[in-house]
């Protein structure tokens, strides 16, 4: 007797090739057979008649780091049909780290993921991933060894070149994390310290993934106005060390850049023919990050709290000013390309300025009755970095072609918060609904393709991403004609639709519906 029998549905291998009406059985978490299983027995039948019946949802940009110590279930991904998160993105995460500078990167990761209460009692790889497998987790977990980290263990937090040790030093912490399972290595380039290290030192560190096989996951150094430079500079990196890239989040950043997309496409085509190459992205015109991104870089100098001394300083403050009016070459000013009408607070630390939350810089401005940039100010010194924004920053027809490239993959990029964006609720959905089923920009079996056996093959998954015999039991059974993302801007804390059941590991994370508590997921590891 099998542990759960899905009947009548239409499969899809996760290999973009149609659907094929089949059953499903399950036993001991792995799928145990895929046929005409209609005389067999099960201690759990599910009728997915007019259902699609597919591998379970990998999302490959994740900031579920700090949320999964807290709320563990992380039903904002379940009811997507994402049985798998990988975490450690951006070249930040909560390890490893060292004694002295958890207090300051307790402000970086909270203004990054949002605020939670949570006691950290490990310093290694090893002893966070053990914590987190000890969660009753609902998707699976993967983690990518972040960059910032390991140059805060191997150099500090100060903007200088790493020596020729601390390179060494930062290649043993990143085989280290490797070897405890780490799925790749992860940058985020606009981020201190991550923006501190050279082309030349991040090639260095990556020769290790190369000794693996395992992608650089990179938040390249400019997505608007120097993307063409910032691809070259990733492209190198590739060519001096071998190892697989992996664009985060690609796009292309302000309305006032547009005229540069296709010289960006064309070279990502150039690059593909060259080097191993693939991107993820989410399906939307806005994106979410910490509100500290639009301070110079130089703010940053020395971690949070330097930073923060820097905000109460208002000789510092007009140095700020004068750079976001007039720019720094190679930096990407988010006021510059989106516009301060079209950056939005997503969430601050305190109820002292809870009234900010979902209201925009010149919205803010008035409140305070000050100058934007100076109540923007305030805001982040008053709440210790600890805020989040979205930013309105593109157009829906890049969307849509980048979405459509062969080298894409889905992710959520989701950062939690009072006021999320909402593609922390509805990415997967709304790329299945909107479009898949209302635009035709792809085709079903491709869109699953994208959010299955495509990130399980570029970070090297075993037994995961296929709905073959023998593969671990992470399915989503959903009606093609009716999912559909609800979550919107003003509304974002909304679960998605026509997603009916969620199979992590053989245990139902999703019910008919209903997001169901207790342990299926666990902390998937790079095998070797």
């Amino acid at each position: 007797m099998f542990d759960i029998l899905i009947k009548n549905g239409t499969c899809y291998a996760g290999d973009g090739k149609p659907g094929f009406v089949s059953d499903v059985a399950i036993e001991a978490g792995v799928i145990a057979a895929i046929g005409n299983l209609q005389n067999a027995e099960a201690k759990r039948v599910i009728d997915a008649r007019n259902l699609a019946v597919a591998p379970g949802f990998i999302d490959t940009h994740s900031h579920s780091d700090l949320v999964a110590l807290v709320e563990p279930e992380i039903a904002n991904k379940t009811t997507q049909g994402i049985t798998t998160d990988i975490i450690g993105q951006d070249g930040m995460s909560l390890a490893p780290v060292k004694t002295e500078y958890v207090g300051t990167w307790k402000k970086v990761m909270a203004g990054l993921e949002g605020q939670y209460e949570v006691e950290w009692d490990w310093l290694s790889s090893s002893d966070y991933l053990s914590r987190l497998d000890d969660q009753p987790l609902g998707p699976n977990l993967g983690y990518l060894a972040p960059y910032g980290n390991i140059r805060m263990c191997a150099v500090g937090l100060d903007n200088r070149p790493a020596t020729k040790d601390e390179i060494a030093k930062m290649q043993n912490l990143l085989e280290e994390a490797i070897l405890n399972g780490a799925m790749g290595l992860s940058t985020g380039l606009i981020y201190p310290p991550c923006s501190y290290a050279s082309e030349d030192e991040i090639a260095e560190l990556t020769k290790v993934l190369t000794k693996y096989g395992l992608p650089l996951v990179i938040h390249q150094r400019s997505e608007a106005d120097y993307i063409l430079e910032s691809m070259d500079e990733v492209i190198r990196i590739s060519r001096k060390s071998g190892c697989p890239i992996h664009f985060s989040h690609f796009k292309l950043c302000g309305k006032k850049n547009a005229h540069l997309f296709d010289a960006v496409m064309e070279k990502l085509e150039i690059a593909s023919r060259e080097i191993s190459v693939s991107f993820d992205q989410y399906p939307y015109t806005a994106g979410s990050t910490t509100f500290s991104v639009i301070l110079p870089p130089w703010v940053h100098d020395g971690g949070a709290d330097k930073a923060l001394a820097r905000l109460a300083d208002p000789v510092a403050r007009e140095r700020m000013k004068q750079d976001i009016h007039n720019g720094i070459p190679g930096w990407d000013n988010f006021i510059d390309f989106a516009g301060m009408e079209n950056i939005s607070v997503t969430f601050v630390k305190t109820d002292k300025n809870a009234d900010v939350v979902g209201k925009n810089m010149i919205e803010i401005g008035k409140l305070r009755g000050k100058d934007p940039l100076d109540a923007a100010f305030d805001v982040l010194l008053e709440e210790e970095m600890v805020v989040g924004l979205v930013d309105f920053y593109g157009y829906e027809e890049h969307i849509e072609k980048i979405l459509a490239h062969p080298l894409q993959n889905v992710c959520t990029d989701g950062i939690l918060g009072a006021h999320p964006h909402p593609r922390v609720y509805g990415s997967f959905p709304r790329v299945l609904g909107s479009y898949v089923r209302e635009r035709k920009i792809l085709d079903l079996p491709t869109a699953i393709h994208k959010m299955t056996g495509r990130p399980a093959s570029i970070f090297k998954m075993k037994n995961r991403g296929f709905l073959k015999e023998g593969y671990a039991a992470d399915i989503t059974i959903f009606d093609p004609e009716t999912v559909i993302d609800t979550a919107t801007y003003e509304n974002p804390k909304q679960f998605s639709k026509g997603i009916p059941y969620v199979m992590v590991g053989g245990k139902l994370a999703v019910d008919d519906e209903v997001v169901m508590k207790g342990k299926s997921g666990r902390v998937v590891r790079f095998e070797g």
